[in-house]
């Protein structure tokens, strides 16, 4: 596992007859700004060489604080150190415990509706038919058609829907969800069935359910740890970052726009650089956020399931989780 606490980039160009070619590569270093100019320098030299030579090679690294498709170090402010494991704030301002070798896994249940994209979709279609209408009734002003048509689409929409989500979608979310709940718990409970001698903490999350192996560490290589994550349907770009970054992460502070704030935008935290964690614009929004958070809690604790012992790392890093995330607290899960 590595987090940095500092990044530099380096680009280089190359240019032969006509053909162009640019690259750029990210530098780090625990030590200094210098040092991860260096390791950015050296880096771009090499991918330089190497695409220069034939190799099909990604151009440019994109700037990401959670890259996990590329196993580019976690790129995120260190707020904390706890031992080997570490607590960062993500790119929209909420902590994280990344540990090298404590076994996480988060199950998300449930389904993702597109709301923003249908709600859009049927506006358009609505403004077209009511401007269509208008314009057949004799209405010449074709601006004041499109108009009229889509407050008209708008309004309609928004009667319907409302009626629609009070009488129908509230009611069968909340039968739906109690069931991929009780289907979710069954696959933890057939896992712990089928591996009695592992340990694991159950916890409730906002989106679904998040566990704890507390039996013994794990390489985040371990085919193991793949076959945990197979089992248990694991979020894969979770289980891609775990493989790349050799290290297990689960936020411990809740999702800014759950307790009522915008997330962090200023400067653009996936360019993470140690100078911003001075910026006062960041220092009033992490207050605000302080103070909001404490009043709610990240993840909710439900039983713990297995006969195996606990190991020390293991316990390290659930008395921190836990603490974080208050999850002993009958408080609001966010």
């Amino acid at each position: 596992m590595i987090i940095p606490n500092y990044w530099a980039e380096a680009r280089l160009q190359h240019r032969e007859g006509r053909r162009r070619v640019t690259v750029r590569r990210f530098g780090w270093s625990d030590e200094s700004v210098d040092a991860a100019q260096a390791h950015a320098d050296a880096r771009v030299r090499e991918a330089m060489d190497r695409v220069l030579a034939g190799e099909d090679l990604p151009r440019l690294e994109r700037r990401a604080a959670y890259n996990g498709a590329d196993g580019v170090p976690i790129r995120e402010q260190i707020v904390d150190r706890h031992g080997d494991n570490v607590i960062t704030r993500n790119g929209y301002g909420a902590l994280c415990l990344n540990t090298p070798d404590v076994l996480f896994a988060d199950m998300d249940v449930g389904e993702d509706e597109d709301d923003f994209r249908h709600g859009c979709l049927v506006l358009i279609a609505g403004t077209i038919v009511f401007t269509g209408a208008l314009w057949l009734a004799g209405m010449q002003n074709l601006m004041a058609a499109i108009v009229i048509g889509f407050v008209s689409a708008w309004a309609l929409w928004w009667l319907v829907d409302e009626l629609y989500t009070r009488l129908v979608a509230r009611p069968r979310a909340h039968l739906r969800r109690e069931r991929w709940d009780a289907l979710a718990l069954a696959r933890i409970r057939e896992f712990a069935g089928a591996n009695p001698h592992w340990r694991l903490r159950v916890y409730r999350t906002p989106a679904g359910f998040r566990l704890l192996a507390m039996h013994r560490t794990f390489d985040p290589r371990d085919p193991e740890v793949q076959a945990c994550f197979d089992a248990l349907g694991v979020d894969s770009t979770y289980a891609r970052m775990c493989h790349n970054q050799r290290c297990f992460r689960a936020r411990i502070s809740p999702k800014p726009w759950r307790i009522g704030l915008q997330r962090l935008h200023a400067p653009y935290a996936a360019a993470w650089q140690a100078g911003h964690a001075e910026l006062p614009e960041r220092h009033r929004w992490i207050s605000a956020y302080d103070a909001k958070a404490s009043r709610f809690a990240s993840c909710r604790f439900v039983e713990t399931l297995g006969q195996g012992g606990e190991a020390p790392e293991a316990v390290a890093v659930r008395e921190v989780h836990d603490l974080f995330c208050r999850a002993d607290s009958d408080l609001p899960l966010a």
